[in-house]
């Protein structure tokens, strides 16, 4: 798809969405790629007169390459935000995706082998940037272990159909039904290590067979 089917806007909510899934500012994006600090400051974004300045295709190659994202991901990010932009603060209307409790996700019949929905029982939500594919779900959490990132009432939104790696924030499932929000650690052919979001729980450690499916974060409701 040629670059010009996206807006100024887009392209500059892509870079700050990058940024924010690897946890870091604008300027620590740039930073991580080898640019100067400043290449995507907002101030830099529009000329004095108010014409858009647009980043250049080198800078954007460089922070995909950075953050070991494709060039997919970065497309995936630019159609995002280009429905946070045209509805700020709240979630997108007309595209919903299925909602479940963690308590009712721990029980049976609404997952098939593979972690993605499946079966009856599931509400629906309006995510605040479109689903590439039936991969993406919501959890509604309960309890108080996922403080002070999550609490009771919040909702995540998952994805089974996204990478994972050592420090993302990840919903896991076990073969015994136990469904637990924690940040990957380490994850080897023969185990998963995963630090506890709430310093009062402990972290956990399984065998890989005893986990039933890992899906990524990609957005919470606070």
């Amino acid at each position: 798809m040629a670059a010009d089917t996206f807006s100024h806007e887009q392209i500059w909510a892509a870079i700050d969405g990058l940024a924010e899934r690897n946890k870091l500012t604008a300027s620590g994006l740039a930073r991580r790629a080898g640019l100067d600090p400043t290449t995507f400051n907002k101030s830099k974004r529009r000329a004095g007169d108010g014409r858009p300045r647009w980043p250049s295709t080198e800078s954007i190659a460089k922070i995909i390459d950075a953050t070991n994202s494709s060039f997919d991901d970065f497309m995936s990010l630019m159609r995002g935000g280009a429905l946070r932009a045209a509805f700020p603060g709240r979630l997108v209307p007309s595209i919903s995706i299925p909602l479940i409790g963690f308590a009712q996700a721990g029980g049976g019949g609404y997952f098939d082998d593979a972690g993605f929905p499946a079966g009856q029982g599931w509400d629906e939500i309006a995510p605040p940037q479109p689903a590439a594919d039936g991969s993406t779900y919501a959890l509604e959490v309960s309890g108080d272990s996922m403080l002070p990132l999550y609490r009771d009432g919040d909702v995540i939104i998952v994805s089974r159909g996204e990478t994972v790696r050592r420090g993302d924030r990840v919903v896991v499932k076990t073969r015994d039904g136990e469904v637990m929000a924690k940040i990957l650690q380490r994850q080897t052919s023969k185990t998963v290590e995963l630090a506890s979001i709430n310093k009062d729980f402990p972290d956990r450690h399984f065998r890989i067979e005893e986990i039933e499916w890992i899906a990524r974060i990609l957005w919470a409701s606070q």
